[in-house]
């Protein structure tokens, strides 16, 4: 279990963005030292299905005084839906993350390369090596693709690429069958780490169905849930914490609240580093490390 300064808590929180070790713009360095400018005092880096980043982040943090927090956020699947869980302090050499890392890393290829079988039976020759030499080392993923449309003229921005060709229902929307709830939590729990159900209110789930995420989260081991995950609507932040202390109450599965900016590239104030706190009145998910080594 990674240990921190208890100074490290007593600034700004940000437990989850990304670098450019998965489909953020800066580097691991660069992130820490944008965190930092932001009055960022902890952070945990969690990229996409991979630790690459840790090793620079770890060594930037040092550097500049940002305690650095080892995550990932896995790509994984509730039944049929598609949903993402963060990882926070876990060991990133324990061997059931390392398998979990490699299958995840053969099912972004497979999907990568049906993306580009997609894209150019519609005149895009060279999509899969023009996203390879964007994405470099980095997990390869659709924002690769749409920077490759960009680059290659076909598209003004990102976004247009997602609206025309890689957000859902185009032609780049290949579904992938990511390893179910259940074992992502298990592999996290298995690195020492605590696993947190990523920004809930974007899976567009009516409230019944999100109570069944909820409930099923905690049911197989989660153990916290991203109360904010960027600048959001105060209201329906309201309505997730009184549903998360409702399933407390009815289940007595109780999760912890915590927070990140899911940042990835400047520009974007929406999702600055250190942009969001926790409300009063909840229990945040740190608590769950700080008292186990007391």
């Amino acid at each position: 279990m990674h240990t921190l300064n208890d100074a490290a808590y007593s600034g700004r929180i940000d437990l989850h963005c990304h670098s450019t070790a998965s489909d953020g713009i800066l580097s691991p360095a660069q992130l820490v030292s944008r965190a930092k400018s932001q009055g960022v005092t902890l952070l945990a880096l969690t990229d996409h299905d991979t630790v690459a980043g840790l090793a620079e982040a770890r060594l930037t943090g040092r550097d500049l005084g940002v305690g650095i927090l080892p995550g990932i956020e896995f790509s994984t699947r509730w039944g049929k839906h598609p949903v993402h869980v963060v990882g926070l302090n876990i060991d990133t050499g324990a061997p059931a993350l390392q398998r979990a890392i490699e299958l995840r890393g053969r099912l972004r290829r497979q999907r990568a390369e049906e993306i580009a079988g997609r894209l150019e039976k519609r005149g895009f020759a060279g999509a899969l090596e023009g996203a390879r030499a964007l994405a470099g080392d980095s997990v390869l993923g659709r924002p690769h693709f749409a920077r490759w449309l960009v680059q290659a003229g076909h598209v003004e921005d990102s976004a247009q690429a997602f609206k025309r060709y890689l957000g859902a229902g185009k032609a780049g929307d290949v579904k992938v069958d990511w390893p179910p709830l259940e074992d992502t939590v298990a592999t996290i729990r298995a690195a020492g780490g605590q696993a947190v159900l990523a920004h809930p209110l974007k899976y567009g789930l009516t409230r019944t169905r999100l109570r069944g995420l909820l409930s099923a989260f905690a049911a197989c081991g989660g153990r916290a849930v991203e109360l904010l995950c960027g600048r959001q609507n105060p209201v329906q932040t309201r309505d997730l914490q009184r549903l998360v202390a409702s399933l407390a109450e009815e289940d007595g599965a109780p999760l912890y609240a915590s927070l990140g900016s899911d940042f990835h590239q400047p520009e974007q104030p929406w999702r600055e580093l250190g942009s969001v706190h926790l409300p009063a009145g909840v229990e945040p998910v740190w608590k769950l490390w700080q008292t186990s080594r007391q």
